[in-house]
């Protein structure tokens, strides 16, 4: 489904050039269309009539703009010109100014048309037409005005940032009944960011060093005391996350309406993908701290407890790209839904279903970045958005081969609810 639904891509439009009005003049009954001709290509064109460069057909003449506009004034006012030499003057660029007489019939000889100017008031209604039609073409390349959302839309979007504000508590300021790791050091631990190699330019601290991931990555290496530590924590922290994304879900009426296995397929599915959306709402890219309430949590944390370098990192750098993008809290949870309802899951029956909720939520999160964002941010958020839920299936996958690494490694038992989210 969110292949249909990336079709959406913006349509670049051409901006067409106004033609402005250049004075020519034509015949009200639209001789132009008939005598004007297409020079080729490339080709230089010069004024018949004084050999300067011609601008194109005028009165049925390849001519400049000097000698158009010689013409149609000396016609329009009727005026007669006497040649004060012997009626055969030369008529150039440089000297077309000495002789009128001279000129007005160098014009005619040429096959300039008097019928073919314009009265006064037929070349302003000329003018009008062309200013009316350079203005509906204007209208038309501008930015379609967003379309409002329906009340259905409204509804759904606000009905999804309740129930997440119920369930969904990534400050953790209900996460009490936990067992603290060793280690970790609260409300200090903000001012300790990591510096990898691959994110900053500045000198990569003694944990995050080539060195550090060397020994922690060897088959050799036996975990610290602070690593195992950190386990009982990261087992608490990772129940409390998955209830929470539990209790959200099950208050969505769309997710209540499907069977029971859909609705635990579509869990075990999206629920890591969800809580890395969650957590993005309280990372700092600064720092890269997730920021939490009272607790913190760096990337040192994921070391310790066993992430390897090929994950965390990707982690990371997602999580900056994701919080630049300055997301409302209606495209989060509209993210997290389209997340939800994914009809690929395995062992999902009601796919077409769920690919049809799916479908309405995604179209809710385009309406409202069209609606909510400046054309220009617009433009590309919501392809960014989709190729963000694509990232984070890989990254999910790699995140359930990690925790199986983890246990292997510390010889650690998984908190029965995470396990069965990644079985």
């Amino acid at each position: 489904m969110l292949k249909r639904v990336g079709v959406w891509s913006l349509r670049v439009t051409m901006l067409m050039p106004g033609e402005e009005d250049n004075g020519s003049s034509f015949s009200s009954t639209s001789v132009l269309s008939q005598s004007e001709e297409t020079e080729p290509e490339g080709e230089e064109k010069i004024c018949i009539v004084c050999g300067d460069k011609a601008t194109g057909y005028h009165f049925h003449v390849m001519s400049c703009e000097g000698c158009k506009g010689f013409f149609r004034r000396s016609i329009s006012k009727g005026i007669r010109f006497t040649c004060p030499f012997s009626q055969n003057c030369v008529v150039t660029k440089a000297k077309r100014r000495q002789c009128q007489a001279c000129r007005l019939q160098k014009c005619l000889d040429a096959g300039m048309r008097k019928d073919m100017i314009m009265s006064a008031d037929a070349l302003l209604m000329r003018r009008a037409v062309r200013n009316r039609k350079k203005q509906e073409r204007h209208t038309k390349v501008q930015p379609a005005a967003a379309e409002a959302l329906t009340d259905e839309q409204e509804q759904l979007i606000q009905l999804l940032v309740d129930v997440h504000k119920r369930n969904i508590d990534a400050s953790f300021s209900k996460f009490i009944e936990f067992r603290p790791p060793d280690r970790l050091l609260t409300h200090v631990v903000k001012s300790r960011a990591c510096s990898s190699p691959l994110l900053t330019q500045e000198p990569p601290s003694p944990i995050c060093s080539e060195e550090f991931w060397e020994e922690q990555e060897s088959p050799n290496h036996v975990a610290s005391p602070e690593a195992i530590s950190m386990l009982p924590h990261f087992t608490d922290i990772s129940t409390f996350m998955i209830q929470q994304v539990v209790k959200f879900a099950k208050e969505i009426p769309d997710f209540r309406s499907l069977p029971i296995d859909d609705q635990i397929a579509l869990l075990k599915g999206a629920t890591l993908e969800m809580c890395q959306l969650q957590i993005n709402t309280v990372f700092n890219e600064q720092t890269l701290i997730w920021e939490c309430g009272q607790i913190s949590y760096s990337i040192e944390d994921g070391i310790l407890i066993g992430y390897q370098k090929d994950y965390l990192q990707p982690v990371i750098k997602f999580h900056i790209n994701l919080r630049k993008l300055r997301l409302h809290t209606a495209e989060y949870v509209l993210l997290e839904a389209i997340a939800l309802f994914s009809p690929d899951r395995s062992g999902v029956t009601e796919r077409d279903l769920i690919d049809k909720i799916q479908e309405k939520m995604a179209i809710t999160l385009k309406c409202y970045i069209d609606q909510n964002r400046p054309h220009y941010e617009s433009r590309f958020l919501y392809a960014k958005l989709l190729s963000v839920l694509t990232e984070l299936r890989s990254l999910t996958m790699e995140s359930t081969r990690q925790i199986f690494h983890i246990q292997h490694k510390n010889n650690f038992v998984i908190a029965p609810l995470l396990k069965e989210i990644v079985s």
